[in-house]
């Protein structure tokens, strides 16, 4: 060649005589760059595939192929090819069809790079897939010692710690019947969870009740109770404690709703002392205080799966009363429309009715006779005959061992009916004794009870309410955050069925 990069003469010529004999072959089109007999000279020694000599190109486009095996194994195979000789042709005809479901046992080596320009990410995401869920889980167990690059060691440690235990009872709905969002931040998204709520007359015991319940034990101090007691002060001039609504939650999931009493008085002493605006659709102060009573009943009704309704002495006919009016101005459940989770499969025309437990607290030695405890079931099964409310079948005190001896037929209308004795401390039952006048060996002896202690009917009272049945509140599973904006919609509704029912009732 000469410098200028042209062939010699000779060459030159011998290619051109060449070409043209091959023209009858191969018919070229006129004026063909000088270029062209070149490039066919040089793609010529193509058919020397079979030789000693293996060009570099189509092995580099082989390479994709063997990226299925572990990376530790990826540079072996092509070492191996370089010096051994020519790629064995079957061991990639059968990855490729393995892998992509196209491809022949005849299929040419030559084809396959058409479509592994993007095998290996895909090969590396299918291989990652099964050893992911892998590492979670290292890392949610282990902590440090796996790996950091799927999941944030941090966020798998905390998923596993215990939920944020509350100290006190917050508000729920406040004194002038607001609702109230500080609850929001103990809530979670799951559906395990129980809603207990508790109504009853003014010193009946409801909040010592639900504290005992709750998080506390008898033998605490009660100034340390989650939900505050009335004090001796308050109890002397007659006044209440809890006003609106309060909210607890446990680490157990298990909601506690205590309310303000029902009907009272000393609320509405300072309603009238205080000289307090009412809402315009009330005119009479007692009417409002009514209609809030029934605004937190029917509420009640609606939101939680378990009422329990404390009184402290058999039986008040007002108070069944109330409760039949306040599940007539119970809201109808919301249809599974207008909720935004999936439905449960129910008709849209069913009601849900909270299970509701009657708590005689303070009972005495002869409430726990069984012919008066006979009494007592058959007066609150007649009462509540006409009812939708589950009053009966969930909860039993023959099933606690309460009563040794009865048998399961005894009660023949069992009700839930649950008796509490007096609170007092272990210190003074140990020093009840007998009568002077009784021999010295009996003087030893405490006094006859008549019923277990007051921790042990605590504590049986409290494994019978939260093994109840959990009932479904609404046609849709509830979140504890879709429970709380559910409760927010209901309370909304519950008041303005009530100013409707307090017009309806003036216009008549």
């Amino acid at each position: 060649m000469s410098e200028s990069g042209h062939s010699q003469p000779g060459m030159y010529g011998q290619g051109r005589r060449r070409r043209r004999r091959r023209g009858d072959r191969e018919a070229g089109p006129p004026g063909q760059n000088l270029s062209g007999p070149s490039r066919d000279r040089e793609y010529y020694p193509r058919e020397r595939r079979d030789a000693s000599e293996d060009p570099p190109g189509p092995l580099l486009q082989k390479t994709p192929i063997i990226l299925a095996k572990p990376p530790g194994e990826r540079s072996k195979p092509s070492q191996s090819i370089s010096v051994s000789g020519p790629p064995v042709p079957d061991k990639p005809i059968v990855l490729i069809k393995a892998r992509e479901d196209a491809g022949k046992t005849g299929t040419p080596p030559e084809a396959t790079p058409l479509s592994t320009g993007s095998g290996p990410s895909k090969l590396e995401r299918e291989g990652q897939r099964p050893t992911q869920p892998v590492y979670q889980i290292q890392n949610r167990g282990m902590g440090a010692s796996a790996s950091s690059s799927t999941v944030d060691p941090v966020i798998g440690q905390s998923k596993l710690l215990p939920p944020e235990k509350m100290k006190h009872s917050i508000k729920l709905v406040d004194d002038q019947m607001n609702w109230c969002d500080s609850a929001m931040e103990y809530l979670r998204d799951q559906t395990d969870m129980l809603v207990v709520g508790v109504i009853g007359l003014q010193g009946a015991g409801k909040s010592t009740v639900m504290s005992l319940i709750s998080a506390n034990t008898p033998e605490e101090d009660q100034r340390s109770y989650v939900f505050r007691a009335q004090t001796q002060e308050i109890k002397e001039r007659g006044g209440s404690q809890s006003t609106g609504i309060d909210f607890y939650i446990t680490q157990e999931r298990v909601l506690f709703l205590d309310t303000q009493p029902i009907l009272s008085p000393s609320i509405l002493d300072h309603l009238i002392n205080n000289d307090r605006k009412l809402p315009p659709e009330y005119n009479l102060p007692h009417t409002y205080i009514e209609m809030q009573s029934l605004q937190i009943a029917a509420f009640l009704f609606t939101v939680c799966h378990v009422v329990i309704v404390v009184q402290d002495w058999f039986t008040d006919m007002n108070l069944y009363k109330f409760l039949q009016t306040a599940e007539m101005l119970k809201p109808s459940t919301p249809s599974a429309s207008h909720d935004s989770s999936s439905s449960s499969g129910n008709d849209d025309g069913t009601e849900y009715y909270p299970h509701i437990v009657f708590l005689q607290n303070k009972a005495k030695r002869e409430d726990f006779c069984p012919r008066n405890l006979k009494n007592m079931h058959l007066v609150v099964d007649k009462l509540m005959a006409h009812s939708h409310l589950k009053y009966k079948g969930t909860l039993s005190m023959l099933d606690c061992n309460v009563l040794p001896g009865l048998g399961r037929n005894y009660l023949e209308a069992e009700v839930n009916l649950f008796l509490l004795p007096l609170q007092e401390s272990e210190g003074e039952d140990a020093l009840t004794k007998a009568g002077p006048a009784m021999s010295p060996l009996f003087s030893l002896l405490p006094g006859y009870r008549g019923h277990p202690t007051f921790s042990s009917m605590v504590a049986k009272l409290r494994s019978q309410i939260l093994a109840m049945p959990r009932c479904q509140l609404s046609h849709t599973i509830l979140t504890e955050k879709n429970w709380f904006h559910y409760a927010a919609r209901i309370w909304d509704g519950v008041k303005k069925s009530s100013a409707l029912a307090e017009y309806s009732r003036l216009l008549s």
